[in-house]
C-alpha cells in the first residue's frame, strides 16, 4: 500500500515554494535596477547642475549642447544620439551592451530633459558651487549605477573598454577622453568657461572614486 504523502513531503517541498516565485532573488533583482535607475536620474541631475551653473560646461555636456545647436534637438537627445553611436563603435572592441546599457542611454537623456527646465540657472557663488556639485556627483553617479552589474553606460563602457586593452589606469582614461570630447565640444560652438577645464581634469579622480566607493574593480595605477 503507498504511504501517504502530504504536500510538504513532496521532492522540492510544498508546491507553492516549488513553483512560485523566487521572492529572495525577485527583491535582489529590484534592488539592482532601482539601484541602476537611482545612479541615472543622479547623472541627470549632475548633468542638469553643471548645464545651469554658466561656469563652463563638462566635456560631453559641451559636446551634447554642441549638438544642439548644431541640430536643434534637445540636449537629453543629442546625449541618447551619442550613446548609440558609443555602442556601436565600442562592439568593435569587445564592449557588449547589457539592459543597464540601453537604459543608460536612454534615460540619462530623459532626465536630463526632465531636470533643466526645473533648475534655475546659477548666479554669483552659486555657479562654481554648482559646478563642483555636478563634478562630483558625476563620478557618484558613475559607481552607483555600474556596481549592480546590469550594464555599464555607452561612455562607461568605452571608458573601461579601453583602459583594459591598453592597461591605462581609469583615471588616465577618462581624462584624455574628456579633453578629446571637449575639443569637439568647442568646435562645434559650444560655451567653455574656467569650470570646463577644472571638470575636465577633475572628473578621472572623481569616476575612480566613485567606483571605488560602490565595490567596482578598477586599475589604481597605469
Amino acid at each position: 500500500m503507498a504511504k501517504n504523502t502530504t504536500l510538504g513531503e513532496l521532492p522540492g517541498g510544498p508546491v507553492g515554494r516549488r513553483v512560485g516565485p523566487r521572492t529572495p532573488e525577485l527583491a535582489r533583482e529590484s534592488r539592482r535596477w532601482a539601484q541602476l535607475i537611482l545612479g541615472l536620474f543622479v547623472y541627470g541631475l549632475a548633468c542638469a547642475l553643471l548645464i545651469r551653473s554658466e561656469f563652463g560646461l563638462g566635456p560631453w555636456d559641451a559636446f551634447h549642447v554642441g549638438l544642439h545647436r548644431l541640430t536643434g534637438m534637445s540636449v537629453g537627445a543629442a546625449s541618447i544620439v551619442v550613446g548609440v553611436a558609443i555602442v556601436g563603435g565600442t562592439w568593435f572592441i569587445g564592449v557588449r551592451p547589457g539592459p543597464g546599457t540601453l537604459a543608460n542611454m536612454v534615460l540619462i537623456g530623459v532626465f536630463i530633459d526632465l531636470l533643466l527646465p526645473a533648475l534655475p540657472s546659477a548666479t554669483g557663488w552659486l555657479r562654481p558651487a554648482y559646478h563642483i556639485a555636478g563634478t562630483v556627483l558625476t563620478g557618484f553617479a558613475t559607481g552607483l549605477y555600474i556596481a549592480p552589474g546590469l550594464g555599464k553606460g555607452p561612455r562607461d563602457g568605452m571608458m573601461l573598454g579601453i583602459a583594459a586593452r591598453t592597461g591605462w589606469s581609469v583615471q588616465r582614461v577618462r581624462t584624455t577622453i574628456e579633453l578629446t570630447v571637449l575639443a569637439l565640444g568647442w568646435a562645434l560652438g559650444a560655451t567653455v568657461g574656467p569650470g570646463t577645464l577644472v571638470f575636465a581634469l577633475g572628473i578621472g579622480p572623481a569616476t575612480q572614486w566613485g567606483l571605488r566607493l560602490f565595490g567596482v574593480g578598477v586599475r589604481d595605477k597605469g
